[in-house]
Protein backbone atom coordinates (compact mmCIF):
# COMPACT_ATOMS: atom_id res chain seq x y z
CA UNK A 1 0.00 0.00 0.00
CA UNK A 2 2.87 2.35 0.80
CA UNK A 3 4.35 1.98 -2.72
CA UNK A 4 0.93 2.81 -4.20
CA UNK A 5 0.85 6.11 -2.27
CA UNK A 6 4.34 7.05 -3.50
CA UNK A 7 3.28 6.34 -7.07
CA UNK A 8 -0.04 8.22 -6.82
CA UNK A 9 1.32 11.57 -5.65
CA UNK A 10 3.67 12.09 -8.64
CA UNK A 11 0.88 10.99 -11.00
CA UNK A 12 -1.52 13.42 -9.35
CA UNK A 13 1.00 16.26 -9.59
CA UNK A 14 1.66 15.47 -13.25
CA UNK A 15 -2.07 15.51 -13.92
CA UNK A 16 -2.42 18.92 -12.23
CA UNK A 17 0.49 20.37 -14.24
CA UNK A 18 -0.82 19.00 -17.55
CA UNK A 19 -4.34 20.21 -16.83
CA UNK A 20 -3.01 23.67 -15.96
CA UNK A 21 -0.96 23.79 -19.15
CA UNK A 22 -3.92 22.67 -21.23
CA UNK A 23 -6.11 25.35 -19.66
CA UNK A 24 -3.51 28.09 -20.19
CA UNK A 25 -3.18 27.14 -23.86
CA UNK A 26 -6.95 27.26 -24.30
CA UNK A 27 -7.46 30.37 -22.17
CA UNK A 28 -9.10 33.24 -23.99
CA UNK A 29 -9.90 31.10 -27.03
CA UNK A 30 -13.24 29.54 -26.12
CA UNK A 31 -16.36 30.56 -28.02
CA UNK A 32 -17.53 32.48 -24.95
CA UNK A 33 -14.21 34.37 -24.76
CA UNK A 34 -14.72 35.62 -28.32
CA UNK A 35 -18.38 36.48 -27.65
CA UNK A 36 -17.56 38.32 -24.41
CA UNK A 37 -14.80 40.39 -26.02
CA UNK A 38 -17.12 41.38 -28.86
CA UNK A 39 -20.04 42.16 -26.57
CA UNK A 40 -17.95 44.45 -24.35
CA UNK A 41 -17.15 46.61 -27.39
CA UNK A 42 -20.74 46.44 -28.65
CA UNK A 43 -22.15 47.49 -25.27
CA UNK A 44 -19.94 50.61 -25.29
CA UNK A 45 -21.85 51.88 -28.34
CA UNK A 46 -25.23 50.46 -27.24
CA UNK A 47 -25.33 47.68 -29.81
CA UNK A 48 -27.12 44.48 -28.86
CA UNK A 49 -25.13 41.35 -28.12
CA UNK A 50 -23.73 38.99 -30.68
CA UNK A 51 -24.06 35.22 -30.19
CA UNK A 52 -21.96 32.23 -31.16
CA UNK A 53 -23.09 30.32 -34.23
CA UNK A 54 -21.56 26.93 -34.95
CA UNK A 55 -22.23 27.17 -38.71
CA UNK A 56 -20.31 30.44 -38.89
CA UNK A 57 -17.56 28.94 -36.69
CA UNK A 58 -17.25 25.96 -39.06
CA UNK A 59 -16.65 28.38 -41.94
CA UNK A 60 -13.97 30.16 -39.87
CA UNK A 61 -12.30 26.84 -38.97
CA UNK A 62 -12.23 25.71 -42.59
CA UNK A 63 -10.71 28.98 -43.72
CA UNK A 64 -8.12 29.11 -40.92
CA UNK A 65 -7.05 25.56 -41.73
CA UNK A 66 -6.62 26.50 -45.39
CA UNK A 67 -4.10 29.24 -44.46
CA UNK A 68 -1.78 27.16 -42.26
CA UNK A 69 0.83 26.80 -45.00
CA UNK A 70 1.54 30.52 -45.32
CA UNK A 71 -0.37 32.30 -42.52
CA UNK A 72 -0.94 35.30 -44.81
CA UNK A 73 -3.74 37.65 -43.86
CA UNK A 74 -5.71 37.18 -47.05
CA UNK A 75 -9.48 37.39 -46.76
CA UNK A 76 -11.59 34.43 -47.80
CA UNK A 77 -13.63 36.52 -50.23
CA UNK A 78 -16.89 35.27 -48.72
CA UNK A 79 -19.94 37.35 -49.60
CA UNK A 80 -21.94 35.42 -47.00
CA UNK A 81 -19.92 36.52 -43.97
CA UNK A 82 -18.04 39.53 -42.70
CA UNK A 83 -14.51 38.70 -41.65
CA UNK A 84 -11.74 39.93 -39.38
CA UNK A 85 -8.31 38.31 -39.52
CA UNK A 86 -5.30 38.51 -37.23
CA UNK A 87 -2.06 36.69 -36.64
CA UNK A 88 0.45 36.74 -33.87
CA UNK A 89 3.28 34.87 -32.26
CA UNK A 90 3.78 33.43 -28.81
CA UNK A 91 0.50 32.76 -27.03
CA UNK A 92 -1.59 35.00 -29.30
CA UNK A 93 -5.17 34.49 -28.16
CA UNK A 94 -8.58 35.17 -29.59
CA UNK A 95 -9.16 37.82 -26.96
CA UNK A 96 -5.91 39.52 -28.00
CA UNK A 97 -7.08 39.54 -31.63
CA UNK A 98 -10.44 41.08 -30.73
CA UNK A 99 -8.65 43.66 -28.59
CA UNK A 100 -6.49 44.61 -31.61
CA UNK A 101 -9.61 45.15 -33.72
CA UNK A 102 -11.37 47.12 -30.98
CA UNK A 103 -8.27 49.30 -30.55
CA UNK A 104 -9.11 50.78 -33.96
CA UNK A 105 -12.07 52.57 -32.33
CA UNK A 106 -10.06 55.79 -32.08
CA UNK A 107 -9.67 55.82 -35.86
CA UNK A 108 -13.42 55.72 -36.49
CA UNK A 109 -15.15 59.10 -36.90
CA UNK A 110 -18.87 58.63 -36.38
CA UNK A 111 -19.81 62.04 -37.84
CA UNK A 112 -18.14 61.38 -41.19
CA UNK A 113 -18.66 57.61 -40.93
CA UNK A 114 -15.08 57.08 -42.01
CA UNK A 115 -11.64 56.06 -40.82
CA UNK A 116 -9.36 58.94 -39.83
CA UNK A 117 -5.74 58.43 -38.91
CA UNK A 118 -5.66 54.71 -39.62
CA UNK A 119 -7.61 51.52 -40.16
CA UNK A 120 -11.02 51.17 -38.49
CA UNK A 121 -12.95 48.58 -40.50
CA UNK A 122 -12.11 45.70 -38.16
CA UNK A 123 -13.60 47.73 -35.32
CA UNK A 124 -16.73 48.67 -37.27
CA UNK A 125 -17.30 45.00 -38.10
CA UNK A 126 -17.03 44.07 -34.41
CA UNK A 127 -19.73 46.61 -33.48
CA UNK A 128 -21.89 46.31 -36.64
CA UNK A 129 -25.44 46.35 -35.24
CA UNK A 130 -26.91 43.96 -37.82
CA UNK A 131 -24.20 41.32 -37.37
CA UNK A 132 -25.75 39.09 -34.72
CA UNK A 133 -24.01 35.73 -35.25
CA UNK A 134 -20.30 35.10 -34.70
CA UNK A 135 -17.93 32.23 -35.37
CA UNK A 136 -14.17 32.32 -34.81
CA UNK A 137 -11.26 29.93 -35.15
CA UNK A 138 -7.60 29.90 -34.17
CA UNK A 139 -4.87 27.58 -35.40
CA UNK A 140 -1.07 27.44 -35.40
CA UNK A 141 0.46 27.92 -38.83
CA UNK A 142 3.38 25.88 -40.11
CA UNK A 143 5.70 28.82 -39.33
CA UNK A 144 4.66 28.77 -35.65
CA UNK A 145 2.43 31.86 -35.77
CA UNK A 146 -1.24 31.82 -34.76
CA UNK A 147 -3.89 32.64 -37.37
CA UNK A 148 -7.32 33.82 -36.20
CA UNK A 149 -10.46 34.44 -38.19
CA UNK A 150 -13.75 35.76 -36.86
CA UNK A 151 -16.69 35.69 -39.21
CA UNK A 152 -19.93 37.61 -38.87
CA UNK A 153 -23.45 37.04 -40.09
CA UNK A 154 -24.92 38.99 -41.64
CA UNK A 155 -21.78 40.82 -42.81
CA UNK A 156 -21.13 44.44 -41.87
CA UNK A 157 -19.19 47.35 -43.33
CA UNK A 158 -21.88 48.14 -45.90
CA UNK A 159 -21.18 51.34 -47.85
CA UNK A 160 -23.45 54.21 -46.88
CA UNK A 161 -24.44 52.66 -43.56
CA UNK A 162 -23.12 53.33 -40.08
CA UNK A 163 -22.14 50.43 -37.82
CA UNK A 164 -24.49 51.68 -35.10
CA UNK A 165 -26.92 54.54 -34.52
CA UNK A 166 -28.67 56.17 -37.46
CA UNK A 167 -27.88 55.72 -41.13
CA UNK A 168 -26.41 58.57 -43.17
Amino acid sequence: MENHKKFSLPILLLFVVLTTLQYSCQAHNSPQDYVNAHNRARAEVRVGPIRWDETVAAFARNYVNSRLGDCNLIHSGSKQYGENLAKGSGNFTGRAAVNLWVAEKGNYDYNSNSCVGGECHHYTQVVWRNSVRLGCARARCNNGWWFISCNYSPPGNIAGQRPYGFEI
